[in-house]
């Protein structure tokens, strides 16, 4: 993330550059001025953004919620702080999934046109408008809602990568995933079921029938089950914000399987899950075993391909709830606890009751 718009040095797009007539000055925007937990959350008029060379201005139609958001609020793990302001947070907006309409285009970004429904990954968008960069960015198909394209960005984008990218999912395999039930994993039990592997997923008692819903096989309590009560070996298992020791991930993986970690959420204030990324970079140089971890980057060709299967019906969008900018707050303690089935989308023109 960056600071935010007003507290740029860098000149505001040409009035004669492409955008949308009558663009108000300012704008409404859920934010937090400080670290801390979801009450932190407020909603502030502030100025709108304009767009520099290289980015476009959106009207925000939806912002889905993402893990990453979480550790953007509490400012932890510790480690990451430099990146986003080491007393306060730099960038007061959180968000960064987005779907809505082209308003403004800068300097040189000329892949979209005003008007243009797009969604994608941007910048502070819980907000009535965001900025994005185009390459991160696709035109949002007819027949997909930006309440759902909203979601694809991060949430849908990180599954993608786990389960095709790295770990290369194939018809016939055993897949593990853990965590199974949230916005990146119900898209991951989705995509691997889409590639006609068997999928378990591992989620608490409550998702259980959720999880297989979307697809999933077979379904086990984390509370209740371990690793060896499962049906394994596995050829892949993707760990979506586990918790498990890497030792014992490995011991139902196949001496080819490959392990893809996505995020750890149990490592301490300091380091996070950051601790099991590096073990694993060690151990997989000594196993046959593929053993990793993975950033997501986003792109306009992944995410023009996961816009095309959730229109076709290969891939369902489960919202758990929508809320205006005032229920962010809200969604983020859902997201918290743990109790959410599906994903959170922010839309700012939703008022609270």
């Amino acid at each position: 993330m960056s600071p935010t718009s007003h507290e740029r040095t860098a000149p505001a797009v040409s009035p004669t550059a492409p955008r949308s007539p009558d663009l108000p000055s300012t704008m409404r925007a859920a934010t937090r001025r400080r670290y801390g937990q979801p009450d932190r959350m407020a909603v502030e008029t502030m100025p709108r953004p304009e767009p520099r060379p290289g980015e476009v201005l959106l009207r925000v139609g939806a912002a889905g919620l993402d893990r990453a958001i979480l550790h953007l609020l509490t400012g932890e793990p510790l480690l990451a702080r430099p990146a986003f302001g080491l007393v306060r947070p730099r960038q007061p907006i959180l968000g960064q999934q987005v779907a809505g309409e082209v308003v403004a285009v800068g300097p040189g970004a000329g892949a979209y046109v005003v008007g243009q429904r797009v969604f994608g990954m941007g910048e502070a968008s819980f907000a009535e408008f965001a900025l994005a960069k185009p390459a991160q960015l696709a035109a949002t198909p007819d027949g997909l809602s930006d309440a759902d394209a909203s979601t694809l960005g991060d949430s849908g984008i990180t599954a993608w990568i786990a389960v095709v990218t790295r770990g290369q999912v194939q018809a016939g395999q055993r897949v593990l995933i853990l965590g199974g039930s949230g916005a990146v994993g119900g898209y991951a039990v989705q995509l691997a079921a889409h590639r006609a592997a068997h999928v378990t997923a591992v989620c608490s008692a409550a998702k259980l029938d959720f999880v297989r819903d979307l697809g999933a096989h077979e379904a086990a309590d984390y509370r209740t089950s371990t690793l060896a009560d499962l049906a394994g070996p596995f050829d892949v298992i993707i760990d979506i914000g586990g918790n498990r020791p890497l030792a014992q991930l490995r011991s139902v993986l196949t001496q080819q399987g490959t392990l893809v970690i996505v995020g750890g959420e149990h490592g301490g204030r300091v380091f996070g899950g950051l601790h099991r990324n590096l073990m694993a970079d060690v151990a997989h140089r000594f196993t046959s075993q593929r053993l990793g971890w993975m950033f997501a980057q986003t792109t306009t060709a992944e995410l023009t391909e996961l816009a095309r299967l959730v229109t076709a019906g290969a891939l369902r969008v489960p919202i758990d709830r929508r809320v205006g900018l005032a229920g962010v707050g809200e969604g983020l303690a859902a997201m918290q606890r743990g109790t959410l089935r599906g994903h959170v989308v922010v839309c700012p023109a939703v008022e609270p009751a």
